[in-house]
């Protein structure tokens, strides 16, 4: 499994095995701990490198601009590209295996060559988004040809994965996401709820179009959902129906410790043992954000514990809470900081 490495708003790949079934994964999109973001929508890009399979560099442009279009159209963001040698917020290249800094840097991989890792995107604010020039790119769908023996990606639907973790989303869990990190196997091309609600979760949830207090004043918001809740959210108080907790409960001020430690370093929290065996249950957070899902090599959830891995991202104040039924038996806190 791919993760995003943390560091610098560190790469996330998207990963292409051979051909097979899809792998099921439970639900849930996934924003970084850090709540990475841009602070402001109108947003440019340029692409300082074009693909040499395939792909002129006339159809590269169309399907980026069409990548783009697909979170303007369901968000707040709005994307415009500028020439090459001018300033932008998103710098998007196709590289060979050694590219970048790679070989020297922890805070992203290199490419393998064809198949395997296509691409690879930093969190906000950074702004790098990288493809793999070893692979076949085209615009329609991904597809195995027998007759070249390689695989064809389309490059609209792998931008648009790519983009999501440029705009601070990671992996979601949901298997019918853009963001799933199988999206590419499962065919899933369109953004979903679930992304969606990603953005909302990050930025806010914004109207997208003057004319959503008049379409709401007739009657959209009942008889037009599908319509309203992608350009009108909070117009029609779409905005927080997620189908999961977003507030912790409210807590009885937690013992904090303050931990001052290494940049890579292995740190764990340990949650009330003893009164975990009478029979409670232990909830973690972030931030007071709720913790639900294991993340390999960068978070590791456990019924009496939790690790991390200490970087910039993963700074902050982890709480365990261990309830029975409503009632909490006890609460412990951890601050984190990195030695500088």
């Amino acid at each position: 499994i791919f993760i995003p490495h943390p560091p610098e708003g560190a790469p996330a790949p998207v990963p292409r095995p051979l051909p097979g079934p899809p792998r099921a994964r439970s639900k849930r999109y996934t924003i970084t701990p850090g709540r990475l973001r841009w602070d402001r929508f109108n947003l440019t890009y340029k692409i300082v490198s074009f693909p040499r399979n395939l792909l002129s560099a006339r159809d590269t442009r169309r399907g980026l601009a069409a990548a783009f279009r697909m979170w303007s159209e369901v968000s707040p963001f709005s994307f415009r590209e500028v020439p090459r040698h001018s300033p932008s917020d998103l710098r998007i290249g196709f590289y060979s295996i050694n590219h970048t800094d790679c070989l020297e840097s922890l805070s992203h991989h290199c490419f393998d060559g064809t198949t395997g890792e296509l691409a690879h995107a930093f969190f906000p604010p950074h702004g790098e988004i990288h493809f793999d020039d070893h692979e076949y790119w085209i615009l329609g769908n991904t597809r195995f040809s027998w007759k070249k023996g390689v695989w064809l990606t389309d490059l609209v639907h792998v931008a648009a994965h790519e983009i999501g973790h440029a705009l601070g989303l990671m992996h979601s869990l949901n298997p019918n996401a853009l963001m799933h990190i199988n999206a590419t196997l499962t065919g899933k091309k369109s953004i979903s709820q679930d992304e969606v609600w990603g953005i909302h979760r990050l930025y806010g949830c914004q109207d997208r179009l003057v004319m959503c207090p008049s379409w709401a004043h007739r009657g959209f918001c009942d008889k037009r959902r599908k319509l309203m809740k992608k350009h009108c959210p909070s117009t029609c108080d779409f905005c927080y129906e997620f189908p999961f907790p977003t507030v912790p409960p409210t807590l009885p001020p937690p013992r904090t410790k303050t931990k001052t430690v290494s940049e890579g370093r292995n740190v764990t929290f340990r949650c009330g043992q003893k009164i975990i065996h009478k029979k409670g249950k232990v909830y973690w957070y972030k931030d007071q954000e709720l913790l639900e899902y294991s993340y390999p090599g960068y978070l590791s959830l456990n019924e009496d514990h939790m690790s991390i891995i200490a970087n910039a991202i993963n700074e902050g104040t982890y709480t365990c809470i261990v309830k029975k039924k409503e009632r909490i038996l006890t609460t412990y806190s951890w601050r984190i900081r990195l030695k500088h």
